[in-house]
């Protein structure tokens, strides 16, 4: 018998393979599902497809799946259907990211945690219960110091010709994109999130650049005031970050979080480590 526990953003989902008693057997990762995107017919077709899945499908009991976007009843339905057309003899738990990035770095006390990769979002975790104070308002709307919101702040300066010249040769150099290659990508392409979020590694290869340090900073500090600021008790407790962007450039945010008087606690880059010890000590065990 085989234990799953998930974690997802809208690009990656890393998987963790246990056995009944929650020992680690291994791990093998696929795209990100998020059912504002993706379909459940999309969730069983890429986890057929995945090599590692399919040799294991008949033998997982449990999956604990926590996604990007899976904030609501109908919405963790559309998952929940796509993972158990393949896990068929599992039961099959589908939560919200949110509750994965507390679970993953809880030590014991209350904490606000943050997520920060291709999309951001925010939650007070008392140790039983996750509260949020603001929603997320995705890639549009929201998704402060996000890889889709620094992404946009990027093509933005660009196409208006405000970039620094050196970062714009490059870019030029590296990308070779027409105006209307960029907006056909992002307005008329799916999955334009994760589109906007694969410019943050161009981004990190000119951190140094006095521009960018400028762009990183406002972003931040655009998250800690609409994501952090909105908990009273933001000072009192510990903020944890989980996330790929929160975690390369955690420089820059803990010097956000510094001028702010904000007690960083853990900066992860992938919660599905912490996740399972999690699992193994308050769910499985239970």
């Amino acid at each position: 018998m085989k234990i799953l526990v998930a974690d997802s953003g809208s690009t990656k989902c890393d998987w963790m393979i246990m056995d009944e008693h929650g020992k680690t057997e291994g791990e093998f990762h696929t795209m990100g599902f998020n059912p504002y995107f993706h379909n459940a017919d999309l969730v069983e077709a890429k986890m057929q497809d995945s090599t590692e899945a399919a040799a294991i499908a008949e033998d997982v009991v449990k999956v604990y799946f926590y996604g990007a976007g899976s904030s609501s009843e109908p919405l963790c339905a559309v998952i929940r259907e796509g993972l158990q057309r393949v896990f068929v003899n599992a039961k099959v738990h589908v939560g919200h990211d949110l509750d994965g990035a507390a679970y993953s770095t809880y030590s014991g006390e209350p904490a606000i945690t943050c997520i920060i990769g291709t999309g951001s979002n925010s939650c007070f975790f008392d140790g039983h219960v996750t509260s949020e104070e603001v929603p997320a308002l995705a890639y549009i709307l929201g998704d402060e110091a996000s890889g889709s919101w620094f992404g946009k702040r990027l093509l933005a300066l660009h196409l208006y010709h405000k970039l620094d010249p050196m970062v714009e040769a490059d870019f030029n150099a590296t990308f070779n994109f027409s105006k209307d290659d960029i907006v056909n990508r992002v307005y008329k392409e799916p999955n334009a999130n994760v589109f906007l979020a694969s410019f943050m590694t161009f981004l990190g290869r000119h951190r140094e650049v006095p521009q960018v340090i400028s762009l990183l900073e406002e972003g931040f500090q655009s998250f800690v005031d609409v994501h952090v600021k909105c908990y009273k008790n933001y000072r009192e407790v510990p903020i944890h970050f989980v996330g790929s962007v929160a975690f390369h450039f955690q420089d820059v945010l803990c010097h956000v979080c510094e001028r702010e008087g904000i007690r960083v606690g853990k900066i992860i880059k992938r919660p599905v480590d912490g996740l399972a010890d999690y699992h193994v000590k308050y769910i499985l065990n239970d």
